[in-house]
């Protein structure tokens, strides 16, 4: 236990004794305790001083853990490195009716909605180092149960078909934030005010779930760019450098990307493991559910016996 001593000298000066003793004590329970980690287990765990209703009044005091985990974060990410701002929601099985927050959210454990509750955790990525560093963590709400409709008759369209008439192009840069981008988004601001001076952040990493144009936008108009995940099937464009035809508005799209077919030029580097060959292709793009161009990295694998799987990811360009 003498790591942790030593580890929690960093925070020094942003909480009284007695709490940094008490977290102390939490600590080293939570790191040898087995089973749930719950209040009433780690008591149980804890010597002089870890009482239950000492480990109730810890946790209900009002502690700035964001100012906590950076300051032990700062002392080991690398200054001149390459630093990442990555994001992921997890979810906590919990039974009950008691629980704030309790719900159904997906758990990717179990491949389905379970009950329980679930939170947005924010991190730090050293690329050099390959470590991450959770600085934020925000409990999510459960979505509000929509109200079944009395009348399940379809709608009936009142124009034919085609565009309406006197209808306009969405500006897709204007978009209405969910409940659950607002959320990363203003964690994503907390952030950046807790390390500015120290650290230059550029990306914000996300799984495939982030793969769209609103939280592209999102991660705009917090000054980042979104590195994510798109769908196997996304309908890609190459840009269109054509000459202009002279009638109507330029041209924007060029053909459509074929993943198994791509372009030589393209190809960035090529390696074989086994059985596995593996392309890596990197090259510009357009989705017509975006705003602007994309920057495309394609890895596909081919097998030797002949099936093939890809996977591309989206890195937004200013």
């Amino acid at each position: 236990m003498y790591e942790i001593n030593t580890l929690l000298i960093c925070l020094h000066g942003l909480m009284d004794g007695s709490t940094q003793r008490q977290l102390q004590i939490i600590s080293e329970a939570m790191l040898t305790m087995s089973g749930r980690v719950t209040m009433l287990g780690m008591s149980r765990w804890t010597e002089k001083g870890g009482s239950y209703r000492t480990l109730q009044r810890f946790f209900n005091k009002p502690i700035p853990w964001a100012s906590l985990n950076w300051a032990i974060a700062k002392k080991f990410l690398t200054k001149n490195g390459v630093i990442l701002a990555g994001g992921d929601a997890t979810t906590v099985t919990k039974s009950g009716k008691e629980t704030f927050g309790l719900g159904k959210f997906f758990s990717s454990i179990y491949s389905r909605a379970v009950p329980g509750i679930a939170f947005q955790s924010l991190s730090l990525i050293d690329v050099v180092q390959r470590k991450s560093w959770p600085v934020l963590m925000e409990q999510i709400h459960p979505k509000e149960k929509k109200q079944a409709t009395q009348s399940k008759e379809k709608k009936v369209s009142k124009h034919g078909r085609g565009r309406p008439k006197g209808s306009k192009n969405k500006n897709r840069k204007d978009v209405v934030l969910n409940a659950e981008m607002t959320q990363v988004q203003w964690m994503l601001r907390q952030l950046l005010t807790l390390i500015e001076g120290t650290l230059t952040v550029v990306y914000f990493v996300y799984d495939g779930a982030y793969g769209n144009n609103m939280a592209v936008q999102m991660t705009r108009q917090v000054g980042l760019h979104l590195i994510s995940k798109l769908r196997h099937n996304s309908a890609l464009y190459f840009i269109w450098n054509g000459e202009y035809s002279g009638k109507g508005r330029p041209r924007i799209y060029g053909e459509k990307v074929d993943y198994q077919n791509l372009p030589s030029e393209h190809r960035k580097d090529e390696r074989t493991e086994g059985d596995i060959h593996t392309s890596i292709y990197q090259f510009s793009a357009r989705h017509k559910k975006f705003s602007g161009s994309l920057n495309i990295v394609i890895i596909l694998k081919k097998h030797q016996n002949g099936q093939a799987g890809s996977c591309h990811f989206i890195l937004n360009r200013p």
